[in-house]
């Protein structure tokens, strides 16, 4: 079996060794990439690549939908955050419309705020309890 790349491993490494928080943080990190991109390429008239960068941003989306926890009863109001997310991205794809998507970027970044902070939070408490929250 051949060697990877290097780069390609390192990078595998860090996924599989993520909490599902961190993975739930780099995907809103993701996401808020590829908005940007999408913007970017919406002011460069670049269709093929706003396209793109927001059908990215709307598959993150999907991930996140599809991983809710359906039994936790804050989940169907994400649910519905994210469905709402994903038709604002569709309708700024349509009419190239860059207040859609930072709309939506206003939603990310304070998912991906909140996340930050539970991620904090929860170091803490393991730090102070030595492992046993």
């Amino acid at each position: 079996m051949g060697m990877r790349n290097p780069y390609e491993a390192y990078q595998q490494n860090t996924v599989t060794t993520k909490s599902p928080g961190e993975l739930t943080l780099m995907l809103y990190e993701g996401c808020l990439k590829f908005l940007g991109r999408a913007k970017v390429a919406m002011d460069q008239k670049n269709i093929q690549v706003k396209n793109e960068n927001i059908q990215k941003s709307q598959a993150i989306i999907h991930e996140l939908m599809v991983t809710l926890n359906k039994e936790v009863e804050l989940s169907k109001d994400l649910l519905s955050l994210y469905e709402y997310m994903n038709r604002q991205l569709i309708q700024a794809n349509i009419k190239n419309d860059v207040a859609l998507i930072e709309e939506v970027e206003g939603f990310v970044r304070e998912f991906r705020d909140t996340w930050k902070q539970v991620i904090h939070i929860y170091r803490q408490q393991q730090h102070t309890t030595g492992g046993q929250a």
